[in-house]
């Protein structure tokens, strides 16, 4: 049994437990929670208040761009959330107004065909 043990060095006079600082924990997440509001959900909160604007301002003859790589110009507003959008000459759909992501110049259809 001896042999285990010989390896281990036994301290005589170990050191106390120190106590920390009770608030220090807090403070490290209230840095973290921080540090997290800056750099992830205040751009996030940005860019959705811009697409929100972007969502609101569209009116009939705007040409868009969606989420999907589309590209057409509004016939008419039917809902508050859906839009009719005509492709290219004819070609009508109907999609949700959360997936305009760009909105063109006038005569970017037409410089396109």
């Amino acid at each position: 049994m001896n042999v285990f043990f010989d390896n281990i060095n036994f301290d005589k006079n170990p050191i106390p437990n120190t106590q920390n600082n009770p608030y220090t924990l807090l403070i490290m997440l209230l840095i973290f929670g921080i540090v997290f509001y800056f750099i992830i959900l205040r751009p996030q909160q940005k860019r959705a208040n811009v697409h929100k604007k972007l969502i609101t301002s569209l009116a009939k003859g705007d040409e868009v761009l969606t989420s999907s790589g589309i590209i057409g110009k509004i016939i008419k507003i039917i809902d508050i959330n859906y839009i009719l959008l005509e492709l290219y000459e004819n070609n009508l759909i109907i999609i949700k107004k959360d997936c305009i992501t760009n909105i063109f110049p006038k005569g970017t259809l037409k410089s396109l065909k």
